[in-house]
């Protein structure tokens, strides 16, 4: 029996098993590197163990390390997580060796899984249909094709190659990136990315729990998942698990995981991999099994039975996002910051099987968590579980819009956008759907006088707070002048650069007029605002209410609040229309060194991980300069243009952060 489990992971993860472990009985221990030292799944935990430093390969990647903290907790039980642990054959001997319960498939299973090529091999011996693969580039006959890492997964080191051209350098830039060996196979294209969740036993009964639709991805990756699939009918879905359950005992699996296929428009699929972990979307499972697929993957490990004889019915449909702390509109670059405030609506429970259909929602951090650059930029799964897809999809899509996530940049506004799509509605999906609907990476608040009224909000609840902390004369209203034709004004740093907001106020406190425009950057000049012409001014506005936190407008006969966040300089603005960052821009700044010409700063906090320049060195436009490595992905920074690399003041294994000079390219 499992009396203590350590789980070596952190996050949302770390809580999801924890949450499991308290309602069956099981004490729990966590671990933790330095900067998640008061991190939700450290404080949760009955005992914590801290891991020194801050880099995953220094603390929830270091076998030894993850051992000595479960034997010195007294721990007879060790859970991987959903990280790159729970593949890692070496990791669960580790555990079996040091005499303790591996939460997981036999290490010699996961020996096998880890070999990309020869779980292929075998699943094909098995008669369940697999793509050709090419492990020598020369014999690789027609295109396009993907380039995958023999091991690993997670969508990391995927390229797809059109022509036989740019093979070899691709397969030997992949190589370089994965550090290891790279095989081929056929690129298909509109495809649906499909997964068969199973439980096994060690008795050998294998039972599989419908399917997950994991289509709409970035990067390879989704953030999208949803159960059932709207393309999977009761005659596929049967073939489906009878192909994962022929794929689970040809590779002699037992635990929890995942079958994964591709399933093309004609109903063929073919067998991607087995991933042997609890996945991040077994939310969507839970909701519409009942079955707590945690507790399940701890009986089993103590060496029980499957619990059910066979895959439970369906009941209505759960769709799950990501949401991530990444920046879709430029290439998904992964932000940093500290969350201010994240707060969902309505929300049911949380880590756990829902009693009846509502939101779930399984989140990793809290109100002042700090995102930093060492881990995975997911911040929370949020579910939908409702009778139907259409349900599902409009609920999900109303509670993330009215979502207050405060701090940090996210993917929150993409993902409304797609569950209002009329083509994910429809259930026209596969893996290029982004790739064809560029519209869902438009902010969600984007019409002109949404951000104008948003604008106008922040600078009255801006002002109710300065006249609360005033020393002298706080009661009288905001904005109120002796002489009329005074105003108040603000100028933000917002979305599409500067904007002025501008209002004056009547002898009544009452709104007599007010403005918002933009201003060009190049001719700000603070001191000379307040003076917009008269056809720049908006239609009346009257304001109902203006606290430091919300204000109250009725715009020609229609009322609507406005949320206020104000933390510093920054007021994040929050409506039905949508949401907004405006940095006030202060009319006395201070000044601030002048960036060296042609310089390459820092996109983002990162270690750097490869320089492959040289001062003195000429180089292309578009030519790789270095790589950063952030929340466990490579971002490359490349030349803007042709020229002369002048110098380059930082090395590998440097960490910068962002702004940071990289390099000075001369251009030619």
């Amino acid at each position: 029996m499992i009396r203590r489990l350590l789980v070596a992971d952190r996050g949302e993860v770390a809580r999801r098993v924890f949450a499991t472990c308290r309602l069956v009985g099981i004490e729990t221990v966590a671990v933790y590197s330095d900067v998640d030292t008061d991190a939700p799944h450290v404080i949760e935990a009955d005992y914590a163990v801290h891991l020194p430093g801050n880099t995953q390969s220094a603390t929830y990647l270091q076998t030894g390390a993850l051992i000595a903290a479960a034997q010195r907790a007294g721990a007879n039980a060790v859970h991987p997580g959903t990280g790159m642990l729970a593949e890692d054959p070496g990791f669960a001997q580790a555990v079996v060796d040091a005499g303790m319960i591996w939460v997981g498939p036999p290490p010699a299973t996961l020996r096998t899984l880890v070999a990309k090529i020869e779980t292929k091999r075998l699943v094909a011996e098995a008669q369940v249909p697999v793509l050709p693969t090419w492990t020598d580039p020369d014999l690789v006959p027609s295109f396009p094709v993907l380039i995958k890492p023999a091991t690993g997964s997670g969508g990391h080191g995927i390229r797809v190659v059109r022509d036989a051209g740019t093979l070899a350098e691709a397969v030997a830039s992949t190589r370089r990136e994965v550090g290891g060996d790279v095989f081929c196979e056929p690129y298909v294209g509109n495809v649906r990315h499909i997964e068969v969740p199973i439980l096994a036993d060690a008795q050998g009964a294998v039972v599989p729990f419908g399917e997950r639709e994991c289509s709409v991805q970035r990067r390879y990756q989704k953030i999208v998942e949803e159960t059932p699939s709207p393309a999977v009918d009761p005659a596929l879905r049967e073939d489906l698990c009878r192909a994962a359950i022929v794929a689970v005992r040809a590779l002699g699996y037992v635990g929890a995981g995942a079958v994964e296929f591709l399933l093309d428009p004609n109903g063929d699929f073919w067998f991607l991999e087995l991933t042997p972990t609890l996945q991040a979307d077994h939310a969507v499972t839970e909701c519409v099994s009942g079955y707590d697929l945690v507790r399940l993957q701890l009986l089993v490990a103590e060496g029980g039975s499957v619990p059910m004889p066979g895959p439970p019915p369906i009941r209505g449909h759960a769709i799950e996002v990501r949401v991530c702390a990444e920046d879709p509109a430029y290439a998904w670059l992964p932000a940093t910051g500290t969350l201010h405030k994240f707060a969902v609506p309505d929300i049911a429970g949380q880590f756990r099987p829902l009693p009846q259909p509502g939101l779930r929602l399984d989140a990793g951090v809290t109100d002042g968590s700090v995102i930093g650059m060492h881990h995975d930029p997911m911040l929370a799964k949020l579910v939908a579980w409702a009778p139907s897809r259409q349900e599902a999809a409009r609920m999900l899509a109303s509670a993330l819009a009215r979502t207050h996530l405060h701090g940090v940049v996210s993917n929150r506004d993409l993902l409304v956008r797609v569950l209002r799509h009329h083509a994910f509605r429809a259930g026209e999906v596969d893996t290029g759907f982004l790739d064809r609907h560029p519209e869902v990476f438009a902010p969600l608040l984007s019409s002109v006088d949404a951000v104008r009224l948003s604008c106008l909000a922040a600078a009255l609840a801006g002002a109710a707070a300065r006249r609360a902390a005033a020393p002298v004369l706080s009661s009288l209203p905001s904005g109120w002048r002796n002489v009329p034709s005074g105003s108040q004004n603000a100028v933000y740093d917002g979305p599409t650069g500067p904007v002025e907001v501008g209002y004056r106020m009547n002898r009544h406190g009452e709104l007599a007029g007010w403005w918002v425009r933009a201003v060009d950057p190049e001719e700000l000049d603070l001191a000379g605002l307040g003076h917009a012409p008269v056809n720049d001014e908006h239609p009346p506005v009257v304001v109902v209410q203006a606290d430091s936190d919300r204000v109250v407008l009725n715009v020609q006969g229609i009322r609507l609040a406005v949320h206020v966040h104000r933390v510093g300089e920054v007021s994040y603005v929050d409506s039905p229309e949508g949401s907004v960052t405006l940095r006030e821009i202060s009319r006395f700044p201070l000044p601030a060194p002048e960036a060296v010409e042609s310089s390459l700063i820092a996109p983002l906090p990162g270690a750097v991980r490869r320089v492959l320049v040289v001062p003195g060195q000429r180089v292309r436009a578009g030519e790789l300069l270095l790589t950063l490595e952030a929340m466990k992905l490579e971002h490359p920074v490349h030349a803007p243009a042709a020229g002369v690399v002048s110098s380059v003041p930082v090395q590998p294994g440097a960490e910068v952060d962002t702004g940071e000079l990289l390099a000075v390219l001369d251009p030619e």
